[in-house]
């Protein structure tokens, strides 16, 4: 089991910026590819953003591609969504999910693990 702790949401203006944090609870969380999804009010949950487990490659959806960045520091156990240049369109709930020995999909249903969520709003 592995259990995910997201952190880091909240309301911001239009342009600004959030980061957010997922703590892993496992000490093999490098092992993990880690995916960032949301989801808004009315709609499926989207993918945002994936790392691969070896640091090595990133994904992002076309609707935040440079202006979101995700990283991870393995000797932390966490892995961040650095949100810039923030839209009302990317007002959801976030969530941080795991897929051991992933390769860094887009697919939800590829991950084995899931965070409980955190709200980011975006007021235009």
């Amino acid at each position: 089991q592995v259990q995910l702790v997201e952190s880091g949401g909240g309301l911001v203006q239009t342009g600004g910026s959030l980061r957010l944090s997922c703590a892993a609870s496992r000490r093999t969380f490098s092992r993990y590819a880690m995916g960032w999804f949301r989801q808004a009010p009315g709609k499926e949950r989207e993918f945002v953003a994936a790392i691969n487990w070896s640091v090595s490659n990133t994904y992002y959806a076309d609707s935040v591609k440079g202006r979101f960045t995700i990283s991870r520091d393995n000797a932390e156990n966490t892995v961040y969504l650095q949100m810039n240049s923030l839209k009302p369109e990317d007002t959801a709930v976030y969530y941080c999910a795991a897929d051991l020995y992933g390769l860094g999909s887009s697919k939800s249903y590829e991950y084995d693990y899931w965070g409980q969520g955190t709200q980011v709003t975006v007021s235009s």
